[in-house]
C-alpha cells in the first residue's frame, strides 16, 4: 500500500499567536498514531507574488489512505480542525498518495 499525504498552506490572520497553534499541532500529531510522520515550515525565501500570501506549509504523511481517513475522523483531529479553521485567512489542503522518485538517504 502507498503512503499518503495530507499538505496544508496556510496564511494565518493577523492577530493570531501562531507558535500557540503550531504547538498544538505537535501536540495532535503526537496523540495520533496513523500519522508517521509530521514536518512543517515558514516560507523565508519565496517572493510574495509566488507565495500569494500562504506562509506556512504542513505535512503530514500516513501508512495509507485509510490511515489518513481515521485521522480525519478522529475526536482529537475534529476538534484542533474547529480551532484551526477560525485562526486561518485562507488555506489549500492537498491528499494525495506518495510517488516516490528518490527516497530520503
Amino acid at each position: 500500500m502507498a503512503e499518503f499525504n495530507h499538505l496544508v498552506l496556510v496564511k494565518f490572520k493577523e492577530e493570531v499567536v501562531v507558535e500557540d497553534i503550531l504547538k498544538g499541532l505537535e501536540k495532535l500529531v503526537s496523540e495520533i498514531d496513523s500519522v508517521k510522520s509530521f514536518v512543517w515550515g515558514q516560507d523565508i525565501e519565496s517572493h510574495e507574488m509566488l507565495r500569494q500570501g500562504f506562509t506556512h506549509a504542513f505535512l503530514m504523511t500516513f501508512g495509507s489512505k485509510e490511515d489518513f481517513t481515521a485521522f480525519l475522523g478522529h475526536p482529537n483531529h475534529v476538534e484542533f480542525s474547529s480551532t484551526f479553521s477560525t485562526v486561518i485567512e485562507k488555506a489549500v489542503l492537498l491528499d494525495f498518495p506518495v510517488v516516490t522518485v528518490k527516497a530520503p538517504a
